[in-house]
Formats: structure tokens, C-alpha cells, sequence
């Protein structure tokens, strides 16, 4: 009985692991245009037409961002940040895909956005293949999140889903400064994509600012920098996380093997990073196929993983010298990846800590979380949304485990679409049982995420 649910439980959730160990996060699409980098702009191949660009001249990376000072003081970036044409390289790039119905106000500004943004190694394409209407990956997400009538509906906004600073389409290492970029934020990320927003989608106001895992991440900080303003009216972070360095253990140690991974590699070891003058194909790749796979022993749950066959879990095993079979998935993941882009993804990560910066925000707040996260601790989200004044808290199981954000919005689909469209008065529906539901939350804030 008990290998009959195992055995079920596998196929269940087979497609679900296929698309985030392989489909989902392989990078297939080169960059076109003047710029020339070792790495895609988009991770999806077939939507990467449907991207759009937009340079920020003078953008200084790296700052400080002074919460208390007045927000234009951010406008290019923090104080003290570098910026690219400093090091010779082109103005900062930012990426997005735009869909929905634009509603604008007196002055032909857009007052009706949702924001999606991305998750660690995710850009604009992933997450419109996966919650956009009618895309190849909507099973992977429980359907489909974004569309007519759907969680968010197309018809009611304009929905905006972003890149993030460091990958894909935006401006990142791999495009050539290598370990002379700058190393970027969080802050950074949502205070480029502000500017996209602002300036050249002329959007005045962001009904929602959403996103899952980093993209969760970012709506924190969308919060505590834009929604005092009123420029953010909701947010809604996905497993995502107020903090990353010490004050989240479990998910500082996870990340930091990761980060020893990708330099354990005997050539980021012998080059210090520097490699770029290398033939591609002596890259330290194998550094960052040790990485994914460090990540991925808890990327899903143990029941999971220990109920599938050795023949395919050997695939997403770190072999030095991987033979048939060995270490598979990530030898042809990492094909269209860079080691410095991670190894900057991961650092951006370890000083990050917004903790006593919660009580600025002021948008309408829902926090939804995976229980079986084995990443990012379900406790901490929960301590987390407890500090926001008037916020909501939302879990569910589900046996992959980090990877059920992505279909967090179906799961808790009434749940999720009453707080969307705020229609609902003192609780919001779905509120459930001690496996998940929703709650008022509790206590104080802590938590990791990617």
C-alpha cells in the first residue's frame, strides 16, 4: 500500500519536476542586437520575441539606498554604486513582457498595473510561458494565473512581467565586465525596473506587485520602497523573504554551499573567476552544475525524492566525471548559463535583511507560502507578513515543494483573486484548517529565499 502511494505520488507530480529541472530554467534563446554576451536574453526560446528593452543611462549599481531620504534620491541608483559606462560597458538594460488592458488617467498614464517579477534564475519569458494564458508550461503552475478571467485578469489589468538585473535579458556579468560588474542588490533590481515602469511604460500606479521565490523576494522590497508613496498599492510575495544573511540560518547555509560550489570548480580556482578569456568549453561549468544539484536535494521533498528511481535522480547528481547518464540535467542546464552570473545572484543574497524596515510598508498586504518549503521556512514568512500591519498569511503542502509557488495562485485560487481585486471586507475566503488557509499573522520577521 504504502509503495502504491509512493509510486503514484511520482507520477503525480513527474511533469511538475520535469519542467523545473529541465524545460523550465534551460535557457534557449541567444541575444540578438549589438551587445554580445555568453549567455541568452531569454530562458524561453519561443517567447523571446515577444521581449522588450529599455536602457537606463548613468544608473549607479551597488549603493546604498537611505529608506529615510526622499525617493528621488534613489532615482540613478544608490549612493556610492558604479555604473556601467564607467567600466566601458554599454547603459543599463532592463527587460520585460507586457500583456492585458491598460486603463490610464487624465495625464495618458497607465493606473491599472500588476507587476510580476521573476524568481532566481527566471526572467520575463519563464514566467509568461508558465501563469499567461493558453503557454506551453501553464500545467506547471496548475494552469494558467494570468489571462482573461483568470486569478489575474487581463481584462481588468495591465500586467507587466519583469526581468531581473543580473540575468537574461538584463544587464548582467556574462555580457562581459565578468567579475568587474558591479555587484547589484535587491534594491537595485526593483529600483531599475521602477524606472522601466515610470518612465518608458508611463505607469502611475501598481494595483499589485507580485512575484515568486526572488520574485517574491522583490515584492518585499517593492513594498518597503514604493507603497509609502501610494505608488504600490498591494503586494502579494510568493515564498519569497525578508532576509537572507544570518538571521535566516537554513537558508544562509544553503545558499552559501552553493556559492562554494560554483568556486570548487578547479578552474573559477585556478582563474579566481576570470576566465572569460577562455575557450567556452573550458568554462568552469562543472562548479555550477555542483551548485544546482546542491540546491536540488531539497528542491523538492524527501518523500519525493526518495521514492524515485536512482536511473533518474542520478541525473540531477554532481558527478566530477559524470559517466552515460551522471549528473545529466545539469550538464545540459547549464549549456546556456554562466558561473559569474550565479556566483553574483548568490552574493547579491547574503547581506540582505529588511526586517526593521517592515512597518514602512503600507500597501494591502497577502503573504503566501509553501509549508513543505524546504528552502525558505514556512515560520519565517509567517513572522514576516505578522509585522506588516493588517496583513494576511496564506500556506499549502504540496510535494515539491518550493516549486508549488509557482501554482500557489490556483492552489489558493479564491483566496488569492478576492485579495487581487479587494473585495473582500474583513477576512478573505478560503480561510482553512492548520494545513494552510489564511490567517492573520503573528510575531516577528525572519526568512531566506531565491
Amino acid at each position: 500500500m504504502n509503495t502504491n502511494k509512493r509510486t503514484s505520488a511520482v507520477r503525480t507530480h513527474a511533469v511538475a519536476i520535469a519542467v523545473a529541472t529541465t524545460l523550465g530554467f534551460g535557457g534557449l534563446a541567444w541575444a540578438a542586437g549589438e551587445r554580445v554576451s555568453l549567455t541568452p536574453a531569454s530562458s524561453v526560446q519561443a517567447q523571446d520575441k515577444l521581449k522588450h528593452y529599455y536602457e537606463i543611462p548613468n544608473f549607479r549599481i551597488g549603493g546604498r539606498y537611505n529608506l529615510d531620504a526622499d525617493p528621488a534620491s534613489w532615482r540613478d541608483g544608490g549612493e556610492g554604486g558604479k555604473t556601467l559606462e564607467s567600466l566601458g560597458a554599454s547603459p543599463l538594460k532592463v527587460a520585460y513582457i507586457a500583456v492585458g488592458t491598460p486603463r490610464r488617467n487624465e495625464r495618458g498614464e497607465i493606473v491599472n498595473a500588476v507587476v510580476v517579477n521573476t524568481f532566481y534564475s527566471g526572467d520575463s519569458t519563464f514566467m509568461y510561458n508558465t501563469w499567461f494564458e493558453g503557454q506551453p508550461a501553464n500545467a506547471f503552475s496548475g494552469g494558467a494565473v494570468v489571462g482573461p478571467g483568470r486569478v489575474i485578469d487581463t481584462n481588468k489589468y495591465y500586467v507587466v512581467f519583469l526581468d531581473a538585473l543580473g540575468l537574461w535579458g538584463a544587464s548582467k556579468p556574462s555580457e562581459g565586465l565578468g567579475r568587474k560588474f558591479p555587484q547589484y542588490s535587491y534594491f537595485d533590481m526593483v529600483q531599475a525596473n521602477y524606472r522601466l515602469l515610470r518612465e518608458h511604460l508611463k505607469v502611475a500606479q501598481v494595483e499589485l506587485a507580485t512575484g515568486v521565490s526572488m520574485g517574491g523576494t522583490q515584492t518585499w522590497v517593492w513594498g518597503v520602497m514604493y507603497s509609502p508613496s501610494g505608488f504600490v498599492k498591494a503586494i502579494m510575495p510568493i515564498g519569497g523573504t525578508t532576509t537572507s544573511d544570518g538571521d535566516d540560518p537554513v537558508g544562509q547555509w544553503t545558499f552559501r554551499l552553493a556559492q562554494a560550489a560554483i568556486e570548487s570548480d578547479p578552474v573559477w580556482r585556478q582563474t579566481n573567476g576570470n576566465y572569460y578569456h577562455l575557450p567556452v568549453d573550458q568554462h568552469p561549468k562543472r562548479g555550477l552544475q555542483f551548485m544546482w544539484s546542491t540546491l536540488q536535494l531539497t528542491g523538492l521533498t524527501f518523500p519525493i525524492r526518495s521514492a524515485s528511481p536512482w536511473a533518474n535522480v542520478q541525473k540531477e547528481v554532481f558527478y566530477w566525471e559524470p559517466q552515460g547518464e551522471q549528473t545529466a540535467t545539469f550538464i545540459a542546464r547549464t549549456r546556456n548559463e554562466d558561473p559569474v552570473d550565479y556566483w553574483y545572484r548568490n552574493e547579491g543574497g547574503f547581506g540582505y535583511n529588511i526586517n526593521n524596515d517592515l512597518k514602512r510598508i503600507k500597501a494591502r498586504t497577502l503573504v503566501v507560502h509553501v509549508d513543505t518549503d524546504q528552502w525558505l521556512m514556512v515560520d519565517n514568512a509567517r513572522k514576516a507578513a505578522g509585522q506588516v500591519n493588517g496583513a494576511f498569511f496564506a500556506s499549502f503542502p504540496d510535494p515539491t515543494a518550493h516549486y508549488g509557488v509557482f501554482k500557489a495562485p490556483n492552489v489558493l485560487r479564491q483566496t488569492v483573486q478576492a485579495f487581487v481585486e479587494d473585495v473582500f471586507t474583513t477576512t478573505l475566503p478560503g480561510t482553512g484548517s492548520s494545513g494552510g488557509g489564511v490567517s492573520t499573522a503573528a510575531a516577528k520577521p525572519s526568512g531566506l529565499a531565491k
